[in-house]
């Protein structure tokens, strides 16, 4: 586990690094990003900002998406992956803000998890974009990877290793880990080829260190053969 001043350092390395990190969701209304996160679940954000405006021309509200055909709603965001199940889900969201909060989207936790197809990294997500009041860390696949890679946390369930995050960082800096985890993880510690040459973190990297370390004993062992003809 890092410690708060270790936290802190590499949170303003990485401020200085993605000085425009932000949400990369386009919304207008509370109403629209709570649709666009349900879309954004195993999707990209560009995929799902190529799909919404032509969803959001005819049934950016409640009332209008409420009362939408679902087959309609499936063939509008079909190049989002796993339509049926997020047309569901944002058919019943519609419906019971339209029934039970007169329309709004609630501005805490607690109700928004209860909406359909609204999880808590869903909640934290809208808290901090339509209200901006962070109320938590999403932990979505590039934060679990950060968390896990630099050693924010060793667990793996996305609640635990938003617990750890929660205690190690300051309140008032979980806006920015919200956002420069997700950029840091978009553009430079990708899943598949992570660009260590040009992290600015690495020297905090826990799985760069081992890395580091395992080159430089693979190397020793290789010369040590060399040298005794082996």
């Amino acid at each position: 586990m890092k410690t708060k001043k270790e936290a802190t350092e590499i949170l303003n390395i990485l401020r200085d690094f993605y000085p425009e990190a932000t949400c990369s969701l386009d919304f207008e209304t509370p109403f629209q990003i709570t649709i666009a996160v349900m879309l954004s679940a195993q999707c990209t954000d560009e995929r799902v900002n190529k799909t919404t405006p032509l969803l959001f021309k005819d049934y950016g509200t409640p009332e209008k998406m409420a009362n939408m055909d679902i087959h309609v709603l499936e063939e509008i965001i079909h190049p989002c992956g796993f339509y049926k199940n997020k047309a569901k889900n944002a058919l019943a969201c519609s419906k019971k803000l339209v029934t039970d909060y007169n329309s709004i989207v609630p501005d805490t936790m607690e109700e928004l998890i209860k909406l359909p197809g609204i999880g808590r990294k869903s909640a934290n997500v809208i808290m901090l974009e339509a209200f901006n009041n962070a109320q938590g860390i999403a932990v979505d696949t590039h934060a679990r990877r950060i968390s896990n890679k630099i050693g924010f946390s060793k667990e793996t369930d996305p609640e635990k290793i938003e617990k750890d995050l929660l205690k190690t960082f300051n309140k008032k800096d979980w806006a920015d880990v919200n956002h420069l985890f997700v950029w840091h993880g978009r553009y430079t510690c990708t899943a598949r080829s992570p660009k260590c040459d040009i992290c600015p973190v690495k020297k905090y990297c826990n799985e760069y260190k081992r890395t580091i370390k395992t080159l430089n004993f693979n190397n020793t062992s290789l010369h040590s053969k060399s040298f005794f003809g082996i």
